[in-house]
């Protein structure tokens, strides 16, 4: 009986022995991931011209002188209108092949320095703009219609508007 008590028992160890190999042996779960990061140049907008209606002679009724993002002037009724005009230009730095988004002042009002003033109505001539390859990346105008006074008080009349760009 302790031969068949010796063979139960080593029997028992060997079993013992082969789940703790099994489970020995067993290998873990793993996995991998990547970790990626894109940067950007930093972005930078500047401007090149300004806004500029030229020169207007006041009529005795209000009325109004659009620039387009073109630069071309359209003078409206009972006002003369001289000079050179352009829109606003400015040009954009940054990252080839990334789309920025534009916005601003969608008006500017303008002052002469003696109490008189005036606004201009304010348009982008895009609202994103997908960077290119070059020393200048992107460009972009800002047009605007002026709104005068009958009989618009005489001076030379100045305002600041702003724009910014942003990556999407």
């Amino acid at each position: 009986m302790s031969n068949t008590l010796f063979k139960a028992a080593s029997m028992a160890v060997a079993a013992a022995a082969a789940f703790s190999t099994v489970a020995a042996e067993a290998a873990p779960a793993n996995a991998s991931a990547t970790a990626r990061a894109r940067v950007l140049k930093q972005i930078t907008v500047t401007n090149t011209s300004d806004l500029d209606f030229g020169t207007i002679v006041a009529g005795t009724s209000a009325s109004t002188v659009a620039v387009s993002a073109g630069g071309v002037r359209t003078c409206g009724a009972g006002l003369t209108c001289t000079g050179t005009v352009s829109s606003a230009n400015f040009n954009v730095t940054g990252t080839s092949a990334a789309v920025v988004t534009i916005t601003g002042d969608n008006t500017v009002s303008l002052a002469n320095g003696t109490g008189g003033t005036m606004s201009a109505a304010l348009t982008r001539s895009a609202s994103t703009l997908t960077l290119t390859n070059g020393a200048i990346n992107g460009t972009f105008q800002v047009a605007g219609t002026l709104s005068l006074a009958a009989n618009q008080a005489d001076g030379a009349y100045t305002g600041t508007f702003n724009v910014s760009v942003n990556y999407q």
